[in-house]
């Protein structure tokens, strides 16, 4: 087999909407993985570690397949389950924030001055 025929994709498609839609509730996280560097270690280390969670989970508790839910809907759909993963995947944004290889990343979009001088911008907008 060729090499460019071959793919694996890294994220199992359920965690990483689990991951995305903590990140989007938690103002948090988002706080804590603020930088593209951040932001590339805590979605690779959630992605892991929510999924070895999820793997134990699996293996100690049966799961039905229910029409279109995934196993991972199944385990979630168990309030104590839900909990353990979102409170690893919060533990991840954590450790990759108190990583000191990471202390001097800049973080993603404007700072807070540049973004009061761009209100400033655009009150002048407003009044002309």
């Amino acid at each position: 087999m060729a090499e460019e025929d071959f793919w694996l994709p890294l994220v199992d498609e359920p965690i990483g909407e689990l991951v995305a839609r903590l990140q989007a509730e938690d103002p948090e996280i988002t706080a804590l993985v603020d930088s593209p560097r951040r932001q590339l270690a805590f979605r690779t280390f959630a992605y892991v570690r929510a999924g070895v969670l999820l793997g134990s989970l699996l293996v100690d508790h049966d799961v039905t397949n229910e029409g279109s839910r995934t196993w991972i809907d199944e385990l979630l759909s168990d309030p104590a389950h839900r909990k353990a993963v979102e409170d690893e995947i919060r533990a991840v944004a954590h450790d990759v924030a108190a990583d000191p290889g990471l202390a001097d990343d800049t973080p993603l979009g404007p700072d807070e001055a540049a973004r009061e001088r761009f209100r400033a911008f655009a009150r002048g907008l407003d009044s002309a």
